[in-house]
This record gives structure tokens, sequence and C-alpha cells, in this order.
């Protein structure tokens, strides 16, 4: 499956658009990070806890897209695009969604 921010995928032509394809994950923070992202906050420098929990949701978000896309034939998906919300106190949702496409 070729995943694409582009409009297109460099040298492919487009021949069949098959519509919105979307992925999404809730994820809520750790009690552990948390704690850690407390003490960080106080010496400055990065949260990796929080970076991996959103690199995690990332990967989560976009294969889900990308099986909605296989069930609807698609060999790619363009245009892609990432949301996040606040969903709960804690909890924030990343939403991955592009064109579903066949290109040949």
């Amino acid at each position: 499956m070729l995943i694409s921010n582009l409009e297109y995928i460099p040298d492919r032509r487009i021949v069949r658009h098959l519509g919105l394809v979307q992925g999404s994950t809730v994820r809520a923070k750790h009690v552990g990070r948390d704690i850690m992202a407390g003490l960080k906050n106080i010496v400055g420098g990065e949260l990796k806890g929080y970076t991996e929990l959103l690199n995690e949701s990332r990967e989560e978000a976009v294969a889900r897209m990308t099986q909605e896309a296989q069930q609807l034939g698609a060999n790619a998906v363009i245009n892609v695009r990432f949301s996040t919300a606040s969903v709960a106190a804690g909890a924030s949702e990343i939403f991955a969604y592009g064109t579903a496409v066949v290109v040949e």
C-alpha cells in the first residue's frame, strides 16, 4: 500500500478514486509517564514517554486507515492528513484520513 501526503503518487497514474478512508485511535496517558513528564517539566527536555505514545497512536491510526482502503480495493492512499483532539481529561484521539485510489 502506497501512502502519500501529496495529491498524487509520483510516476504513477490514478485510474480510480474510491473515496475517503480514515482510521483513529483514542489513547489515555499513563500514570508513570505523567510522573516522569512532571519531573521533566522542572529540568526541561523531550517528554520521551509522550513521544512514544504519539508515535504508536499515529501508526495505529494509519494501519486502520490502510485496512479500510484495502477493503475498498485500493493500492494507495493519497492526500493523507492527521488530526488530534482532546476527548476527555487525559485522553486524546489521533485521526488519519485520506483518499483511497487505485494507481498503475
